[in-house]
């Protein structure tokens, strides 16, 4: 019989895989649509780098779609808070996911060599917006976010759009930003042939390099220039209450705190090593024309970099750095016992199958994508 407790943290290590399997597979068609512009000199090079993501982009948000749907259901108030906070930074992710669907369909319409140049800036619109913001959300929460708790557990944020833009955000956001356009172009490696392969593998290597030196540079000003969240004391020090309540606890600022789980579980120091090792290792593959490796070395990147953050963090999901103790933690912002029951059952069932059909699908659309494939009657980009 599994206890509340220990539900509570295998929902944190599900919400992880369910947003790590975002990165890697939407990850990487984000990054295609971002470098549309950059990599793609020709009408033609832009119609294949569209086609290499076409059967995949909208398969590959159902873990979006799904890490949503699971933060909603186990961290009720998390979702909340969040949506609260970040709202108008959500609404402008949003609309740049929209603008894909948009601009996969309608580019092709008509032959215009304008109205197909607008439709690639908006597909580079929304592959970058998105990989930014999501680096820049979480960067704030390492950072805390402005919002408190009354008595009713009612949440109010303080803070302002604008409020969100600090240095260590906005070095997050290009974190990101790197990790998932060299994601991007790792993949058009494997599907491209050509000046188009050349290109992607120059691009996969310069930014490799980045997302290393820029997660470096984040974990030092992590390290030296943030407060960590601490909590000093609990009514309930076993976590086993039924009702989570986080006004339940005290919360201190401690300088360097968010690296005091590396000390006490030393097996998490693996995470940070992965994100930096993966990414130099993306860089070599490329340079030496490896792409399936060079793909891989990127995913693990992408993994490393993600778990860093979640290993740092733990047990806070999201700190609040105007009430530090209304921080929400796994411990005292999760549902109920029954409801995360349900869930795990549910996720047992279906976690595999949508493992099970995205390698499906990746295994039907294997191979390289062809200029002569462009004039056949099942391209329709």
């Amino acid at each position: 019989m599994i206890d509340y407790e220990m539900l509570r943290i295998i929902w944190w290590g599900l919400v992880g895989v369910l947003l790590i399997g975002f990165a890697v597979t939407d990850g990487f068609d984000l990054g295609v649509g971002a470098l549309l512009t950059l990599v793609g000199k020709s009408d033609e090079d832009r119609r294949i780098m569209i086609i290499t993501i076409g059967p995949h982009w909208d398969g590959n948000q159902v873990w979006f779609i799904t890490a949503g749907g699971a933060i909603f259901a186990a961290w009720p108030m998390i979702y909340a808070t969040a949506f609260s906070g970040f709202y108008l930074a959500l609404s402008i992710t949003l609309i740049a996911l929209w603008m894909r669907p948009l601009g996969f369909d309608y580019r092709a319409k008509l032959p215009h060599k304008q109205w197909r140049l607008m439709w690639d800036w908006l597909l580079f619109a929304g592959g970058i917006i998105p990989a930014l913001i999501f680096g820049v959300a979480f960067g704030n929460l390492l950072l805390g976010v402005p919002f408190e708790l009354d008595d009713t557990l009612k949440a109010t944020y303080t803070g302002s759009f604008f409020g969100l833009l600090s240095p260590f955000a906005i070095l997050a956001g290009l974190v990101s930003v790197a990790m998932l356009l060299n994601h991007g172009a790792s993949y058009l490696q494997l599907k491209t042939e050509d000046n188009l392969y050349q290109r992607a593998r120059a691009v996969s290597f310069l930014l490799s390099l980045a997302t290393a030196a820029l997660f470096s540079l984040a974990g030092l000003y992590l390290a030296f220039g943030v407060d960590g969240f601490v909590i000093s004391s609990t009514l309930d020090p076993n976590f086993t209450s039924a009702t989570s309540n986080p006004l339940n606890k005290t919360v201190e600022l401690v300088s360097g705190a968010w690296l005091n789980n590396y000390s006490n579980y030393p097996l998490m120091i693996i995470a940070p090593a992965l994100g930096i090792s993966a990414a130099l290792g993306c860089a070599i593959f490329s340079y030496a024309g490896r792409s399936g490796y060079a793909f891989v070395s990127s995913a693990l990147s992408i993994t490393g970099i993600i778990l860093t953050a979640g290993f740092s963090m733990f047990p806070f999901l999201m700190p609040s750095s105007t009430m530090p103790n209304a921080s929400l933690t796994i411990w005292d912002a999760t549902s109920s016992l029954l409801t995360l029951k349900t869930m795990f059952i549910v996720a047992c069932i279906f976690v595999p199958i949508v493992l099970a059909y995205t390698a499906y699908g990746f295994y039907v659309m294997r191979g390289r994508i062809k200029a002569s494939d462009l004039n056949k009657s099942h391209a329709i980009y």
